[in-house]
């Protein structure tokens, strides 16, 4: 057996996840359920960074101890790590730059694979918790400035928004679901050149699939973006099947 290497606490984790400050129910498949993930999460709170101070307040003053969660997630033995508000893409460069792994802050910077993959006639469309503040700054620090998108928040909504924003703790879920598909369906009556949806909003994926079932379009949200890095971190092990 080879020798066992130490050096940390706690062992087991590939995906490091940095949380908001929050007390919203979390059900699975958002970020911050543990049942959301076949595979160990290492989870790391920032406080006091409010998902209102997060979202409508471009993270101001946020960035050191965002970087220090990242850090800390890193010493601890993590491979690669996330966060759980699209937002935080504002901060992908400078935490990545310092952080001796890989670093996703948001599933926005999906949007330039989306693009390429459904090609230069077609659109890219977004959900997001609040479209009013997803500024092309934020996009282009993910490199989507360029890109032709059709954006479309929840922020009308009756439910998803308020409890993410406001602070309320109880999330009805039904009506969550519907605010995330009708905005979806605004999305692609808007523009029919939309040819794929990526979700910004971590606590969006419960609602991917009735997404996808409404709107007929493949959905990319925190999710598939974290698998997808868990794969990276991960590989199969097909050498080790009989051929």
């Amino acid at each position: 057996m080879p020798e066992a290497k130490g050096g940390h606490n706690l062992f087991g984790h590939a995906v490091g996840i940095i949380m908001l400050d929050t007390r919203f129910a979390r059900i699975p498949g958002d970020i911050g359920n543990a049942g959301t993930w076949d595979f160990p999460v290492l989870y790391r709170i920032v406080e006091d960074a409010t998902p209102l101070r997060v979202v409508r307040k471009k993270a101001e003053g946020l960035l050191a101890p965002f970087l220090a969660a990242a850090q800390g997630l890193a010493s601890q033995g993590v491979r690669a790590i996330t966060t759980s508000c699209g937002f935080l893409a504002v901060y992908q460069g400078q935490i990545a730059s310092q952080v001796p792994v890989p670093v996703y802050t948001s599933s926005l910077l999906q949007i330039p694979l989306v693009h390429r993959m459904v090609g230069p006639n077609r659109k890219v469309g977004v959900i997001t918790v609040d479209s009013r503040f997803l500024t092309q700054e934020l996009l282009g620090q993910v490199g989507a400035a360029d890109v032709p998108l059709v954006v479309e928040g929840t922020e009308g909504g009756e439910e998803l928004t308020r409890v993410l924003i406001d602070g309320k703790e109880d999330l009805d879920v039904a009506k969550a679901e519907r605010d995330v598909v009708g905005a979806a369906r605004r999305l692609v009556q808007r523009d029919r050149d939309v040819g794929a949806i990526v979700l910004e909003c971590t606590n969006m994926p419960p609602y991917s699939r009735s997404v996808q079932r409404a709107t007929g379009l493949p959905v990319f949200d925190i999710v598939t973006l974290t698998r997808c890095v868990y794969g990276a971190l991960q590989p199969p092990a097909f050498m080790e099947r009989s051929f």
